[in-house]
């Protein structure tokens, strides 16, 4: 990679860290967006091998949710009946 080329990915890299953390998000994301731009255009193989992997890490992200939602309903399930019972047991 030619040293122009390192410079632009390392200023928007730097520049959308910087923007990130004033609160600038959409200008983040522009410069997020040029150095991912320029790391495209000169390793396109690369880039092209992990387009093609996304929709498998989408859908474990997705089984990962799911999960983590069933456990949080049992957790709700199994805490509202804890409550009703101990709030039984002091009204009794």
């Amino acid at each position: 990679m030619d040293a122009w080329k390192k410079a632009v990915v390392c200023g928007a890299i730097g520049s959308a860290t910087v923007l990130f953390i004033k609160k600038r998000y959409p200008a983040g994301v522009l410069a997020t967006g040029v150095g991912l731009a320029m790391l495209a255009s000169e390793y396109p193989e690369k880039f092209e091998d992990v387009r093609r992997s996304l929709p498998d890490y989408f859908e474990r992200g997705m089984r990962v949710m799911e999960m983590a939602a069933q456990a949080g309903k049992r957790i709700t399930e199994a805490a509202g009946r804890s409550a009703v019972e101990s709030w039984e047991e002091i009204g009794s």
